[in-house]
C-alpha cells in the first residue's frame, strides 16, 4: 500500500510517500501554507494525487513522552485530514527526525536555501521510515 508521511509544521510542512511494497521512502514535497484549513486540504490533495492508502503524520512529543499543545494541534489536524481524505490516519512519535534529517543533509553536503527547502519533507521521510519500520516489525510478531 502506498503511504504518505506527514511532518507537520506551522509555516512548512514535509510530505512523503512510499512504494506499494512498503520498502522505500522518498520526499514528495513541501507545501508552504500557514492557515490550517488551507493546509489540510493541501495534504488531502497531495494524498489523493499519490493514491495513499494511509497517513503517517509525525506526532511532537515532549522528550518524557508527554504531549503538548503541538501535539494536540497534530493530533485535530490529523483528524481534519482523516474526515478530507476517508483515510486513516496513524501518529508516529516524531522526536528527533528533524535532527536526524538534518544529519542526511549534512551527509550530502545540501547547505543554505537548498537546505532549507527539503529539510522538511526529508524530515516526512524519516517519520515514513520509522513507521514504516513499525509495521515491518509488528508484522513478524504476529
Amino acid at each position: 500500500m502506498i503511504i504518505m508521511g506527514v511532518d507537520l509544521g506551522h509555516a512548512r510542512t514535509g510530505l512523503s510517500v512510499c512504494d506499494k511494497n512498503e520498502l522505500l521512502a522518498s520526499p514528495l514535497k513541501v507545501i508552504c501554507q500557514r492557515d490550517p484549513e488551507k493546509l489540510c486540504r493541501e495534504i488531502a490533495q497531495a494524498a489523493g494525487e499519490a493514491e495513499a492508502g494511509l497517513i503517517a503524520l509525525g506526532l511532537p512529543r515532549n522528550m518524557d513522552g508527554s504531549e503538548g499543545e503541538s501535539a494536540r494541534f497534530a493530533r485535530e489536524m490529523g483528524a481534519k485530514i482523516g474526515e478530507l481524505t476517508s483515510l486513516p490516519v496513524r501518529f508516529v512519535d516524531e522526536r528527533g527526525t528533524t535532527l536526524t534529517a538534518h544529519g542526511y543533509l549534512n551527509e550530502t553536503n545540501t547547505r543554505g536555501k537548498k537546505r532549507k527547502a527539503v529539510v522538511d519533507a526529508v524530515a516526512a521521510v524519516v517519520i515514513l521510515e520509522d513507521f514504516l519500520q513499525y509495521r515491518r516489525n509488528h508484522r513478524e510478531e504476529s
